[in-house]
């Protein structure tokens, strides 16, 4: 089979042909359909620091994907060939404090898929059974494909309540996106979105967002006044790693607001305190999504008519997988696919 392979040493990958693996006992066989591209797959692409302490290579990488169930292992049941599935990305250790009480979304030791084990560009992929999961009928493989960004998001932009809220985004990214998205359909009755990048804000007023600010040239505060609102943001969802974003948030809030924090800085960052404490703020650490209750809610999500379409800007059959990661690297670009199969 074909497969994207990191080797060690080098900049890109390799397109070479592999051996189809075959599913153990606990394991299911999925012919890939469609892949997604995301920032931890542009960091192995470029083989920086964090991937050359981080990736096991020789290695197929890639984790967002869509695909069909091609076999299954002995001890599998319940899954019949051809369903179309993804997988959680996380495979859990299954015997850590947060395993065994079934917040497996906080396990101590995971593995990723694509990170440190063989990933999903590929044209097949082996997957834990208890990792699978299996789509409604008649979603679109592509959107399929986005289950693993669009968990982060809907993770982040539902961990506070949101109905009749005042929600602030700060980063537009894919992810930033997709929880503008989701914010505007749980009835949130403002969605301002702050970035730097003009595509992407005008991409957010297209996925819902009241106001897309760029903070290069706008204020935050002349926003509020135009909006009507009166002592700053219920809800604040940190999607950039930014330092510059977390403060805005810290300045914009009400007392008592929900800061949800899903970027990561590149770097620590110090800061303000003491608006935490005397603003009584809280903030919470997001990462990944929760097992699989988030999974859950983005069906119903889709159920009910959300489109996150508009968030795909590309797509390549994977031979191009070079021009895909050149186009995500454009500043027009937010979410990227490459087709494996018919």
């Amino acid at each position: 089979m074909r497969a994207l392979v990191k080797h060690p040493g080098e900049v890109g990958f390799r397109l070479e042909e592999v051996s189809t693996p075959e599913p153990g006992a606990d394991e299911v066989l999925i012919q890939v359909h469609t892949t997604g591209i995301c920032g931890t797959d542009l960091h192995i692409y470029k083989w920086d620091e964090w991937a050359q302490t981080t990736i096991p290579v020789p290695m197929t990488v890639g984790h967002e994907f869509s695909g069909y169930i091609a076999g299954v292992g002995s001890n599998v049941s319940g899954f019949i060939e051809g369903e179309l599935v993804s997988a959680e990305g996380h495979v859990v250790c299954g015997h850590c404090r947060n395993c065994l009480a079934g917040r497996r979304h906080l396990c101590q030791q995971p593995e990723g898929i694509g990170v440190s084990i063989p990933g999903a560009f590929a044209d097949y992929l082996l997957v834990p059974k208890g990792n699978v999961w299996r789509h409604i009928e008649g979603i679109d493989p592509e959107i399929a494909a986005l289950f693993d960004p669009f968990g982060n998001a809907v993770h982040t932009a539902l961990e506070f309540p949101v109905l009749g809220e005042d929600v602030l985004i700060t980063g537009v990214g894919p992810i930033g996106l997709l929880a503008t998205a989701v914010v505007n359909h749980a009835g949130a009755r403002n969605v301002v979105v702050t970035d730097v990048n003009p595509f992407r804000l005008d991409l957010a007023m297209r996925m819902g967002a009241s106001r897309a600010v760029d903070v290069r040239s706008e204020d935050i505060q002349h926003v509020q006044k135009d909006l009507g609102m009166l002592e700053g943001f219920d809800v604040a969802l940190e999607m950039s790693g930014d330092s510059r974003a977390l403060q805005d948030i810290l300045d914009n809030t009400i007392h008592g607001a929900n800061v949800a924090i899903l970027g990561i800085p590149s770097e620590p960052f110090s800061i303000d305190w003491t608006i935490v404490i005397f603003n009584m703020l809280n903030l919470k650490g997001i990462y990944g999504r929760e097992m699989f209750d988030t999974w859950y809610k983005m069906n119903v999500l889709v159920q009910s008519g959300l489109d996150i379409s508009p968030v795909i800007t590309h797509r390549f059959d994977a031979e191009e997988y070079e021009d895909a990661f050149t186009a995500l690297q454009s500043s027009e670009s937010a979410k990227v696919l490459l087709r494996w199969s018919d």
